[in-house]
C-alpha cells in the first residue's frame, strides 16, 4: 500500500531506529516497500538498509532530484516521505490507514497528510520547538521532511515532485499540495535529539529561508542562506 522513501547520508545509527519503527506496519503489508536514496554515505548505512530489507539507491547529494529519482521507481500508489532522524510513534500506522481509507471513500486522491513533530528531547526549548514548528507547519503549510509527508503517487506526480530548491525541497512541495488538500494526523514524528540542523542558528536560518518563499523570493537567493 505505501512505498517509503528516505533520503540518507552518513546516517547509520539514525536510519536502524527510524527503521524499527516501520517494522509493525511492514508486517502487516501496509508497508510495501522502503527506498533509502543515499547521498554519498561512507559509514555503515548501505549494510543497515540491506539487512533491513530496503532498496538502496545512489544519489547525487542533491535532495531533490535525489528524492524524485526514488519516487520515480516505487511501486505503491502511496508514497510516505521520512526523515531518516525521525522514528514515527506506533499510532502512526492506523491513523494512516485510516486517513487512506477515507481519502479512497471520497474518491479524491489527490491528498496528502503529515504527522505531528515531536522531539525526544526534554525541556523548555524541546516543547517549545514543537509548538513553532506546528505553527510553521500550518500557518505557512510549511512542513519539514522531520513530519513526514504521506500522499498518493498520482498527486506527486501532477504536482511535479520535488525540485531541485537546496534547503526548501520539502517546504515547496508541500506548498505546491496547499493548504485545502493538506491534512495533519496526531500521530507523532519524533525527532532524535542529534538530529543535524536543529539547533541555534540552523533553526534560524531555516525560519528565514521559509519566510522569503512565501515572500516569494526567488529560490536561488534562498538557496545561497541555507548554504
Amino acid at each position: 500500500m505505501i512505498s517509503v522513501i528516505i533520503p540518507t547520508c552518513d546516517d547509520e545509527t539514525a536510519l536502524a531506529h527510524a527503521l524499527a519503527a516501520l517494522v509493525p506496519a511492514a508486517a502487516d503489508g501496509m508497508v510495501r516497500e522502503v527506498i533509502v536514496v543515499d547521498g554519498g554515505s561512507t559509514d555503515g548505512t548501505a549494510l543497515v538498509a540491506d539487512a533491513a530489507g530496503c532498496r538502496f539507491l545512489r544519489g547525487s547529494a542533491d535532495l531533490g532530484p535525489d528524492l524524485a529519482a526514488a519516487a520515480a521507481t516505487a511501486r505503491s500508489d502511496w508514497l510516505l516521505f521520512l526523515s531518516p532522524h525521525v522514528a514515527l510513534d506506533p499510532a502512526w500506522q492506523r491513523e494512516a490507514h485510516d486517513f487512506i481509507d477515507r481519502v479512497q471513500m471520497a474518491g479524491d486522491t489527490r491528498r496528502a497528510a503529515a504527522f505531528r513533530h515531536a522531539r525526544a528531547d526534554f525541556g523548555f526549548r524541546a516543547r517549545l520547538a514543537e509548538v513553532m514548528a506546528s505553527l510553521r507547519a500550518r500557518l505557512f503549510t510549511a512542513p519539514y521532511l522531520d513530519q513526514g509527508l504521506l500522499l498518493t503517487a498520482r498527486l506527486y506526480r501532477e504536482i511535479g515532485g520535488h525540485r531541485a530548491l537546496p534547503g526548501m525541497v520539502d517546504v515547496d512541495l508541500a506548498r505546491r499540495i496547499g493548504r485545502q488538500r493538506l491534512s495533519f494526523l496526531r500521530a507523532r514524528a519524533v525527532l532524535r535529539g542529534d538530529a543535524p540542523g536543529r539547533q541555534g542558528a540552523a533553526v534560524l536560518r531555516n525560519s528565514a529561508c521559509i519566510a522569503l518563499f512565501v515572500l516569494r523570493v526567488p529560490p536561488q537567493l534562498i538557496g545561497r542562506l541555507a548554504g
